[in-house]
């Protein structure tokens, strides 16, 4: 309803299919960085492909946080370029229409890119850590479940090698249960129980082995002395960070920055990074507003640069784009610069370029 015109939805049309292509490549590579584990846990550790799936799924919202401001130069780059390089533009400039009237279905777009990143940044991320904490102490466990029921020695978390017998499984609680746990190389232990049971604790991010009739056997401070203990119950924690794959630590929140910050008189690097990263939860989704807008007159500058040559000044753009919020987080964490301003400034600095660089094209 808001494109009322032909010019204006073949326009919008011309952004949606580099947006596409280039968001999908930026999100399999952001992919690729935790392809390996995943990989590891569907294979190595036997977890059902469903599981693995949904991983990635609360992975998403992070990845496009990330690639969909990318995404959107991208698109306006590679779509003003091929006008730009075809005449098209000549022919619309010949009709009377200017470049802001150009830019109108580019703005509607770059509204729909911000909003969406807006939407991600604000509640996608924060939603997706929770569950991703969840996804990843389920997979803990049925890691765990799987490494017990194969009979043999198995590894489920580093330094904790588990081995029952054959057939047995956590219903069973006959058979016996082997655990070498090395997570302290000071004091590594062996525990022989004769049941055991898999239990999970949600609030705690734990999964725990209950072990039941067993002996502890741990190395005696003395050569000439044998160390063990008997209990009748003994729960083995096993902590989520220990897992193959675990979840994003979750940040303060702001009010318990501010009061980090009162108490170090506003000198605390970490917590001077935390409250700009608040800043930037907003910041990060303008500047997608920005990134859009100033495509238009990179594309007609770079116009014969094609699909991959828009590809890489785009990235290009946001290589620069990422130095300055990099230069303004050393300010920010020397106390150099208000942690507002280190979030703002590269914004400020594009939103001004985009002004120039359309004024400068709009005069051709």
């Amino acid at each position: 309803m808001f494109l009322r015109t032909l010019l204006d939805r073949y326009i919008f049309t011309e952004l949606l299919s580099p947006f596409s292509v280039s968001l999908g490549a930026l999100c399999f590579v952001m992919f690729t960085r935790e392809l390996l584990r995943l990989v590891e846990l569907l294979v190595s550790k036997g977890v059902g492909i469903g599981a693995v799936l949904q991983v990635f799924v609360h992975l998403m919202p992070s990845f496009l946080v990330l690639t969909l401001p990318i995404a959107g130069i991208i698109a306006s780059i590679t779509a003003f370029g091929r006008l730009s390089f075809d005449k098209e533009l000549v022919a619309m400039h010949t009709a009377g229409l200017s470049l802001m009237r150009l830019a109108r279905p580019v703005l509607l777009f770059a509204v729909f890119v911000f909003g969406l990143t807006l939407w991600l940044a604000q509640w996608g991320q924060p939603w997706s850590t929770t569950n991703l904490k969840k996804v990843a102490l389920s997979l803990l466990r049925d890691q765990l479940v799987l490494a017990l029921e194969r009979g043999t020695f198995n590894e489920p978390v580093p330094k904790i090698m588990i081995y029952v017998p054959d057939g047995k499984s956590p219903e069973q609680t006959t058979g016996g249960i082997f655990v070498s746990d090395e997570r302290n190389a000071d004091n590594p232990r062996v525990i022989v129980a004769q049941q055991y049971e898999v239990l999970m604790d949600a609030s705690a991010d734990q999964v725990a082995l209950r072990l039941q009739h067993g002996v502890i056997h741990s190395r005696p401070k003395q050569t000439d002395q044998y160390d063990y203990v008997s209990f009748a119950s003994y729960d083995l924690k096993l902590p989520l960070d220990q897992s193959g794959y675990s979840a994003p630590d979750e940040r303060p929140s702001y009010d318990d920055i501010i009061a980090q910050l009162t108490q170090s008189q506003w000198r605390d690097p970490a917590a001077l990074r935390r409250l700009m990263e608040y800043y930037k939860d907003l910041a990060f989704p303008t500047a997608s507003l920005v990134f859009c807008l100033l495509g238009i007159p990179v594309g007609i500058a770079s116009k014969r640069s094609g699909r991959i040559g828009g590809f890489a000044v785009g990235v290009l753009v946001i290589i620069v784009y990422y130095m300055l919020n990099i230069a303004c987080e050393f300010l920010v964490m020397t106390a150099s610069l208000p942690p507002l301003a280190g979030a703002w400034v590269p914004n400020g600095i594009f939103f001004l370029l985009t002004i120039v660089w359309f004024y400068i094209m709009s005069r051709r």
